[in-house]
């Protein structure tokens, strides 16, 4: 066991931890932090992505003890940090996911809406294809993405005051053309 100091969502944090624990099992099972999912356990679906110094890291991978000294964020951690910039509500990835209807379970939610909050850290324009290859560590078995990704660029168009394009769904129906009764 030992003693780690853990700067957590902004605020630092001391948790006693057996040495083999991940920051995944720290963060849920020390801190109450259970936004993060445990699903694989082994690196291949993305549900338990957290944030190390603002870069999307697999926390069931990670041991603890290694996140000490760096700033980690949880889903839990997102909205207050929006906050603390100046922002007001939700913090835009989170809005757009609502708003596309970007997720139906919500397992893997945590784990896209970080690493897309990442990606728009240091990229505020992606493209289709980069969204594809920032949230390509992350599985979801119940949206097929496209609601995903539509979210990002719905967010993108947020960040840059503009108005996003409208999806299949939001398009006005064509008008049909009747045919004179005789």
């Amino acid at each position: 066991m030992r003693i780690l100091k853990l700067r957590v969502n902004g605020d630092l944090r001391e948790v006693a931890a057996p040495d083999h624990w991940t920051l995944l099992e720290v963060l849920r099972y020390q801190l109450a932090l259970t936004g993060s999912k445990q699903g694989c356990d082994k690196g291949d679906c993305g549900a338990c992505t957290v944030l190390l110094d603002g870069k999307p890291v697999l926390a069931c991978l990670t041991l603890g003890a290694t996140a000490q000294g760096h700033e980690i964020t949880t889903i839990e951690g997102l909205l207050p940090a929006h906050r603390r910039a100046g922002g007001s509500g939700a913090d835009p990835i989170q809005q757009a996911f609502d708003r596309c209807g970007a997720l139906q379970c919500g397992f893997c939610q945590p784990g896209m809406m970080l690493s897309a909050r990442a990606l728009l850290a240091r990229n505020a324009c992606p493209t289709r294809g980069e969204i594809r290859e920032a949230l390509s560590g992350n599985l979801c078995r119940c949206t097929g993405y496209t609601q995903i990704f539509e979210a990002v660029e719905s967010a993108v168009c947020e960040q840059l005051g503009i108005q996003p394009k409208l999806r299949a769904w939001e398009q006005p129906a064509p008008v049909q053309p009747t045919e004179p009764h005789s």
